[in-house]
């Protein structure tokens, strides 16, 4: 395959108004409001303190929130519970913030700043806004999450309230995802609206200040328009290089690329291009403060502030195959991890090599005891595994959509591309077999067997996988110049996919609830309003796009170079009626 790309890595709102940038600026700027003023510095995980310390303490006197923790001690055992001792998994907290600060320092500290300070105070770190709840200006440092994984690896971010960088970097994540960012997601729910600033410290030594009625600005627009998160790719031990080409990725010091999240707001950053200067924040801020334009009113009832729709590339384009796998079932999900919904997914193939496959259902007739057996020998060493004894393999081509309902086993195979459509929920994967490898670090990536033991759904045979989860593909409309299918997903699963071959303009409508979409075919095409309630978009091949639910009626259609060609779509929207 050889193409140009023209795959925008770095997509953005623009928003008319004002960045500061630099310390130096920044610190003019908050120095103009001194005198005995406080201000108040609230820090995401992840945010690192010290950078702003070092750089704004010459403004008057500094108040380190760390240091109005309870002990580290405490804090472990506090968060045990969630954290656990699995390598993986926790259990999604019901702590807030205030339960990780000693009372008495806290209440000290605030009756100090009550009595106005005679000079210029900070107070910075996670917290600040607790402990100076009144503060004459408010600032959210806000922290994108890929950012802080970023961190992680280099060991330079430590839990909320540990000195723990040093540990291994799955503890470290499992440690945010299940604890620190519920956390501070919950804080910052609270306080977002009242901050008068947000500080964007993403980039070492490149920060930006920006007032918050603009980021507010940028949000509303966001939610009236098709718009882009900022994709992120990572190699992987079963990585491919089809992303490389078609995404034009660097390919220094990696040895491939695995996966992207391409739609995933949990996890991407949403930028806003503020007159030129680009200010990165976490999506998910988008999901929080604008759940109802972006939902639409069903989606937000029935999800509340999450985002149910991820989309992800994996490639295994001269790589080799995921890992042997199994999601767990709803009840499984909620008992185990405290999550509300569980990962239902699918593979679409946006492109396959001769020969590619998909692992997917049970073999009939198989002994779920022998394979189970087969599985824990094979992790002793004793054996390798022999997956096509026990699993199915169905032959993979481009446009094929295989659709895997949770606690079905399945695997991509080597030479695939796939856009993988699934609910959010995406770290809850229970490995079986990855092929007797190891992971990038040198070390066996974590195998679940026994999880995987209680979730397998052993009446998803051949005979059912075949009449179920290949290609449900059905014209459901036409028109001159397109028409409409339904590919999925599967009945136990609420997302609805549609796929829309198209040559001339082709309508589509919210109906009052976020579609997802990405252009499977074709160069590049062009988003509009009939009504011209937002700019004319253009999407390019294997981008991702978000139409929030407020945009309504839009119309897709062929734009430059792919003018007077057939191109597709694949859309995705959550089922809210029967």
């Amino acid at each position: 395959m050889s193409m140009e790309s023209n795959y925008d890595k770095f997509p953005a709102v623009k928003v008319e108004g004002n960045v500061v940038t630099g310390w130096e600026n920044i610190f003019s700027l908050l120095q103009s409001q001194a005198d005995d003023k406080v201000i108040a510095i609230e820090c995401y995980q992840g945010v690192n303190e010290e950078e702003i310390k070092s750089n704004l303490q010459g403004l008057g006197s500094f108040i380190d929130t760390k240091l109005l923790l309870k002990e580290e001690s405490e804090i472990i055992k506090l968060t045990q519970e969630d954290v656990t001792d699995d390598a993986i998994f926790g259990f999604i907290t019901k702590l807030n913030l205030e339960a990780f600060f000693d009372h008495e320092k806290l209440q000290n500290k605030q009756k100090e700043l009550e009595n106005k300070p005679k000079e210029l105070t900070i107070v910075c770190g996670p917290g600040a806004f607790l402990c100076a709840p009144n503060a004459d200006v408010k600032i959210y440092a806000d922290m994108a999450r890929w950012e802080i994984q970023q961190r992680m690896r280099r060991h330079e971010v430590n839990g909320l309230g540990l000195n723990n960088a040093h540990e291994a970097v799955n503890f470290l994540y499992k440690r945010a995802f299940f604890v620190d960012w519920r956390v501070c997601d919950k804080f910052k729910k609270e306080w977002f609206h009242k901050c008068d600033y947000l500080l964007d410290t993403n980039k070492l030594d490149s920060p930006k200040l920006v007032s918050m009625a603009t980021v507010q600005e940028g949000l509303t627009k966001a939610v009236g328009q098709p718009i882009r998160v900022v994709p992120f790719f990572d190699p992987g031990p079963w990585g491919g290089h089809w992303m490389e080409e078609v995404c034009d990725l660097d390919t220094e010091g990696k040895p491939n690329h695995a996966w992207c999240f391409d739609c995933v707001p949990e996890e991407n950053s949403l930028l806003l291009n503020i007159g030129g200067e680009i200010v990165e924040i976490p999506s998910i801020d988008l999901v929080f403060f604008r759940s109802n334009q972006l939902l639409g009113e069903e989606v937000e009832a029935r999800f509340g502030q999450e985002f149910p729709i991820r989309f992800d590339f994996l490639d295994t384009m001269g790589g080799g195959n995921l890992s042997l796998q199994v999601h767990p079932d709803t009840t499984y999900i909620q008992q185990n991890f405290g999550m509300n919904y569980t990962q239902d997914e699918s593979y679409y193939m946006l492109d396959a090599k001769e020969g590619a496959c998909v692992y997917l259902g049970m073999k009939k007739g198989i002994k779920p005891e022998n394979m189970m057996g087969d599985l824990r020998k094979a992790q002793e060493g004793n054996a390798a595994f022999d997956a096509e004894k026990y699993v199915n393999t169905f032959p993979a081509k481009k446009h094929d959509h295989f659709l895997i309902p949770a606690g079905t086993v399945h695997c991509s195979g080597k030479d695939s591309m796939v856009l993988e459509i699934s609910a959010t929920p995406y770290i809850f994967t229970f490995k079986m077999w990855d092929w007797g490898r190891l992971g990038l670090d040198g070390k066996p990536r974590p195998i679940n067997i026994e999880r995987a033991s209680k979730v397998i759904d052993w009446s998803r045979d051949t005979e059912y996988t075949e009449n179920e989860l290949i290609n449900h593909v059905v014209k459901i409309a036409e028109g001159e110049g397109w028409f409409e299918e339904r590919t999925g997903l599967h009945k136990r699963q609420f997302i609805e996919t549609r796929r829309h071959w198209f040559s001339k303009p082709v309508i589509h409508d919210t109906q009052g609830t976020v579609n997802v979409l990405n252009l499977v075919e074709g160069d590049e095409a062009i988003i509009e309003s009939p009504n011209n309630l937002f700019e004319p978009y253009v999407v390019h091949y294997a981008e991702t796009v978000i139409v929030p639910a407020a945009v309504g009626e839009y119309s897709i259609r062929p734009y430059g170079k792919s003018e007077g060609k057939e191109l597709a779509t694949i859309k995705a929207f959550v089922r809210t009626k029967a």
